[in-house]
């Protein structure tokens, strides 16, 4: 079994590098989807060699199902077909946990590696958390950034997570190198994630102009996501089954955001109103595996949502029912 988490990276035996997802993996496999391959004509240089990373999820799984089959399986736990590596493929885990260290003993930084370096000093020091607590993940991880990539920052358990969500926020109101999203800058994340999440332009900067998890520094882009850490997780892979039980649209109050700005997030849900398809109950949660899905609603607040209905059974047989939002364009969870 091999001891992977949301934010490390793996390599294949082929060249393909995976984004590990989710906490909970079978034990020959990770789950995890395709994040770059070989391409002569890609824009990222490593080693002499070109990549080039593969952005929707649709165009993921058409490269494997075509080129790399054996990628794509049925996962009887989750109840339909994943993209994951088998550990047997594997040729290099990548781990957030190392990155930082790597690149400080490095002779020399590229200018995305001294920023990524000092915002990931700047987070230990205004939330005062360990060191080990705080990491760096995405392109730069796995050394295929380009001179325009994000900082992607990893953060792991409640305590740390909290401490740096309002760090976030107490930096953007000083003015300082931190800076939230100005409306050109949502205008700007919006058509890119618009492309395969749909939701109407004035709710989405609504929504994402009170994320702190994302902004500027120095200029560049960043993204912090927050991973509950090894012990904190509570949920081993077959404690639990999900059986696919269709597509609905549906308004619900939010009475539990303490997993919002998590990645996975979860929000428990009550006075549940079936708007459009599959009627399941009781429907307890909403959750996503996607980070764009975080802190997109909070305690008390009432929202609309649409996306896929999971039964979950328990190992002593206790059913209930969840949405999971991110695997279609259609996918969305707004506050109304």
């Amino acid at each position: 079994m091999m001891k992977a988490r949301e934010g490390d990276f793996i390599e294949t035996l082929e060249g393909l590098i995976f984004d590990v997802k989710g906490l909970v993996h079978p034990r020959e496999r990770v789950v995890a989807y395709l994040r770059y391959l070989e391409d002569p004509s890609g824009d990222r240089v490593r080693a002499g060699k070109r990549y080039v990373k593969v952005y929707s999820l649709e165009r993921r799984e058409a490269i494997l199902r075509e080129r790399y089959p054996h990628y794509i399986y049925y996962d009887r736990v989750f109840g339909d077909y994943m993209q994951g590596v088998p550990v047997s493929h594997v040729s290099r885990l990548y781990r957030p946990t190392e990155k930082v260290t790597e690149l400080l003993k490095k002779p020399s930084l590229d200018r995305v590696e001294s920023q990524a370096v000092r915002f990931v000093e700047t987070l230990r020091g205004s939330s005062n958390i360990q060191p080990q607590g705080i990491r760096l993940s995405g392109s730069i991880l796995v050394g295929l950034h380009r001179e325009d990539s994000d900082i992607d920052v990893i953060v792991y358990g409640r305590e740390n997570s909290s401490a740096v969500y309002n760090a976030l926020k107490a930096l953007m109101k000083e003015g300082s190198e931190v800076s939230p999203y100005n409306v050109e800058d949502l205008k700007r994340l919006y058509r890119f994630r618009s492309k395969d999440t749909w939701m109407p332009l004035e709710e989405f900067i609504r929504t994402e102009r009170r994320k702190p998890m994302q902004g500027k520094f120095l200029g560049r882009d960043f993204f912090v996501r927050f991973v509950l850490d090894w012990n904190e997780v509570g949920e081993e892979y077959g404690d639990r089954t999900y059986v696919p039980a269709g597509y609905a649209k549906v308004k619900a109050k939010v009475v539990d955001d303490s997993d919002a700005i998590f990645t996975p997030c979860r929000y428990l849900i009550d006075e549940v109103k079936v708007l459009e398809g599959t009627r399941a109950s009781p429907l307890r949660e909403i959750v996503s595996f996607r980070g764009r899905f975080c802190d997109q609603a909070r305690r008390g607040e009432v929202v609309a949502a649409q996306g896929k209905v999971e039964k979950v059974v328990e190992k002593d047989g206790t059913e209930f029912f969840r949405l999971v939002l991110g695997a279609k364009r259609s996918d969305f969870m707004i506050k109304v």
